[in-house]
């Protein structure tokens, strides 16, 4: 039970709208979790949550008694997150407003609950993509104040919490480690049915798959290495029997000049065949369809604050390929096949081509995979997460 006097918290939830990406996903499972809460545990608290939108209330948000959705209908994001928020928090006498993406309003007089998936932009600005100059001053400047103001920080990692408490100098007992998890759902259901197997073949179909596939999903940054996966899948390819194989890369290209997008319509004019297909965006129903059928899952990067899609690989039972530094160690663990050099084309191509001919391997990290993914649990995040929002 919660014992606790009247609760009010509030929720910056705009990036619940459109297609959610990491933040989205990480507080739409944390509001799954919540609205789970048995009536009778919330109301011995006497609280509620109120969630404030910028443009639009999502269709699919999570129902309960303890939620209220209020929206600011603000055109301009900064506005939104500076002025409107705070002014419709103060009115509504949150005791705590909880921002899930790096920053927090300026002028937001009361206390405020923090997420920083990662400081990229801080500890690397050369590997961030920046939306424009002016954010190259001001994402810095308004995240370290957040960070500052904050009466807690959660991180979904011990890297990002290590990494947080170098660069902010913040005290060390208000930066919380939480770790994320998969969504339960991409897991379950995975019963090798006809029906099942049917979804996957017109799924293919429509994506162009012809027969098996290695699986990126993400949005696509120099630091994520996807040159250097091309060319050790091209080496792949010249293999017996590598014609079989493709590269689905899920994700929109920020590489400089579209730098991924250009290699793989080259690599596919070479090779005279698709080769390598890329989408900007894969739906929730359509990614559990694509962890599932891909033959494993490759996922490198410089610097990560959590690297979600590992775990969900992971917890679907596909192999993993995934790069031995930052908070991606911390999520594979013993259960992948760990690259220690992100520009080692070589290294690349031996893991793949480790998983594409060895079957007991391949069995071996799904089992251990599974394991993994199994200690992170989106219960146990919103568990965590509200009790400290609870006890600030």
């Amino acid at each position: 039970m919660v014992f606790i006097k009247f609760m009010l918290v509030g929720i910056d939830a705009h990036n619940l709208e459109g297609d959610r990406t990491g933040v989205g996903r990480y507080l739409f499972n944390l509001l799954k979790e919540w609205s789970k809460l048995k009536s009778g545990e919330w109301q011995m608290a006497n609280g509620k949550f109120i969630l404030y939108f910028k443009d639009e209330v999502p269709a699919d948000m999570p129902k309960s008694d303890i939620f209220e959705f209020k929206l600011l209908s603000v055109s301009s994001t900064a506005k939104f997150t500076h002025w409107d928020l705070p002014r419709s928090a103060k009115k509504d006498k949150v005791d705590i407003l909880f921002c899930p993406a790096y920053i927090a309003p300026l002028w937001c007089q009361g206390k405020i609950a923090l997420t920083l998936h990662d400081i990229i932009y801080e500890a690397h600005p050369e590997w961030f993509n920046w939306p424009s100059p002016a954010d190259k001053i001001l994402l810095k400047w308004v995240s370290k104040k957040s960070a500052r103001k904050a009466a807690i920080i959660f991180t979904p990692s011990e890297f990002s919490r290590q990494e947080v408490l170098s660069h902010y100098r913040v005290a060390p007992d208000k930066v919380i480690n939480i770790p994320l998890a998969a969504d339960p759902e991409l897991s379950r259901g995975f019963d090798n049915s006809a029906h099942k197997a049917e979804e996957i073949k017109a799924l293919k179909i429509s994506y162009g798959i012809r027969d098996k596939f290695i699986f990126f999903v993400g949005s696509i940054f120099s630091r994520r290495h996807l040159s250097e996966v091309i060319a050790a899948f091209s080496r792949l390819t010249k293999d017996a029997g590598g014609d079989n194989w493709q590269l689905l890369l899920s994700g929109a290209d920020h590489t400089p000049g579209q730098a991924v997008s250009c290699l793989s319509k080259e690599i596919n004019k070479r090779s005279g065949r698709e080769a390598i297909l890329q989408v900007d965006f894969s739906a929730g129903s359509e990614l559990k369809l694509l962890y599932s059928a891909c033959a494993f899952f490759i996922w490198l990067s410089d610097y990560e604050g959590f690297g979600l899609p590992v775990a969900e690989a992971m917890s679907v039972g596909v192999p993993v390929i995934t790069s031995d530094s930052t908070s991606l160690k911390e999520v594979a663990g013993g259960a992948a096949l760990l690259i220690k050099d992100n520009f080692d084309v070589e290294k690349i191509y031996q893991a793949m081509k480790q998983l594409a001919s060895d079957e007991n391997l391949r069995q071996e990290l799904i089992i251990k995979g599974r394991e993994q993914a199994a200690k992170f649990s989106w219960h146990q995040c919103a568990e965590e997460t509200l009790h400290a929002l609870l006890h600030i």
